[in-house]
């Protein structure tokens, strides 16, 4: 117990860290450009410590749930004094404000991008395109009737072990077999269940090209519906997880980074459809392991798997969060960073517009007018939240049972 409320409390701080490099994102920009920053906390709520550093005002408050950072002058409804009004963030050029609207979510990524790399030269990245890696050499192969003496890690007398007798190694990746390029793990695994005897392969290890001969077994196994088959084995798994180098993280990384931004936009459209299995989930239905998790679930399945050994589950649980994080910032939707800058670029299209037609600037957008768009946001987003937070409190997704 010590151990999973010891990884809650690491998550948590994770969460925590994102979140004040978020607000660290925007101050940074905002005063690189030159606007004024007055205050920059990490939390809500009482304040327990703060003090001033130039300008501005830094601090810690209570509840480490967000931050904030406040720049002088965000819309042009904001009040500022007369010394700030020429450095009011509305009056920068519409890449400015950009710049510093979207640094938040930036930064988001950039962590995503730091947690993969080193979980890429440390434990590995998920092999998510099915590359032929091996994971674990089994200590044999053996023949089974049943399920339950298929999954029997007990080996007999005279079991044969094909992988480890012919060399075979974790994370060796084979690259042919009998001369035929391999592609995947599934292609290597039928090629091995249609093989028989002592069958050449090639396998890459540590950038080098090694050839084995590899004496395939042939075994029975159970069927799904009930029966028997015979079929070559050779005693190997798949590795699930990749490690790399200090360089070859690097293009590993990006392209992990790549897959998984992408997952996240994916998961993200499918949200609206996970909300009925949700409200199930709460009033006794099975949870389903796809629907949404609120920041109190991700915490608990980031305990569970400390408490498991599970660092790099861990670790791509941290990453994945800062990527939805930082993609759903930018959704178009006030308050969100993405609705504000939504409504700069629609002034800097208005107006260009109306230039065309020999027509003044429109002037900033009256940010009154979009109150109940807003507060629509809100009312709808905190609905989630409490959805989600009462779903992974009475019926949450377990990574162990």
């Amino acid at each position: 117990m010590l151990v999973y409320l010891l990884g809650v409390a690491l998550f948590a701080l994770g969460i925590c860290v994102s979140v004040a490099l978020h607000e660290a994102g925007h101050m940074a920009t905002a005063k690189m450009f030159g606007m004024k920053v007055r205050r920059y906390f990490v939390g809500f709520g009482p304040t327990v410590f703060s003090f001033r550093r130039g300008e501005t005002e830094y601090g810690l408050k209570w509840i480490p749930l967000g931050g904030f950072c406040d720049i002088a002058g965000m819309t042009a409804l904001d009040e500022v004094k007369p010394d700030e009004a020429p450095r009011a963030m509305w009056r920068y050029k519409v890449w400015k404000r950009t710049v510093v609207l979207a640094a938040g979510s930036f930064t988001h990524f950039v962590l995503g991008f730091v947690v993969l790399y080193l979980m890429a030269v440390s434990l590995g990245l998920p092999n998510l395109n099915d590359r032929p890696v091996v994971g674990e050499v089994s200590e044999c192969v053996r023949n089974a009737e049943t399920v339950e003496q298929f999954n029997d890690p007990q080996c007999g007398p005279g079991d044969p072990a094909p992988a480890r007798a012919a060399g075979l190694e974790s994370g060796d990746e084979v690259v042919s077999i009998n001369g035929t390029p391999v592609n995947s793990w599934s292609e290597m695994v039928s090629r091995v269940q249609n093989a028989s005897g002592p069958t050449p392969m090639t396998v890459v290890r540590e950038g080098e090209r090694e050839r084995l001969t590899v004496d395939v077994a042939e075994v029975t196994r159970p069927t799904a519906d009930g029966g028997t088959e015979q079929v070559g084995m050779i005693g190997a798994s798949q590795g699930w997880l990749l490690s790399h180098g200090a360089v070859g993280a690097v293009g590993a990384s990006v392209a992990f980074t790549g897959d998984i931004m992408v997952q996240t936009w994916e998961r993200l459209l499918e949200l609206p459809e996970k909300v009925p299995a949700v409200v199930e989930a709460i009033f006794g239905a099975e949870r389903d392991p796809e629907t949404p998790v609120s920041v109190v679930g991700a915490s608990r399945i980031g305990g569970e798997a400390v408490e498991a050994g599970l660092w790099g589950v861990f670790l791509l649980l941290l990453a994945s969060l800062n990527f939805f994080v930082g993609i759903f910032n930018l959704l178009p939707l006030l308050p969100l960073d993405g609705g504000h800058i939504a409504v700069t670029w629609y002034e800097r299209v208005r107006d260009w517009l109306r230039r065309l037609r020999g027509r003044e600037p429109g002037g900033p957008v009256d940010y009154t007018k979009l109150n109940t768009v807003t507060g629509v946001v809100i009312v709808i987003g905190g609905a989630f939240v409490l959805l989600t937070v009462t779903a992974d409190i009475v019926n949450p997704i377990r990574l162990t049972q």
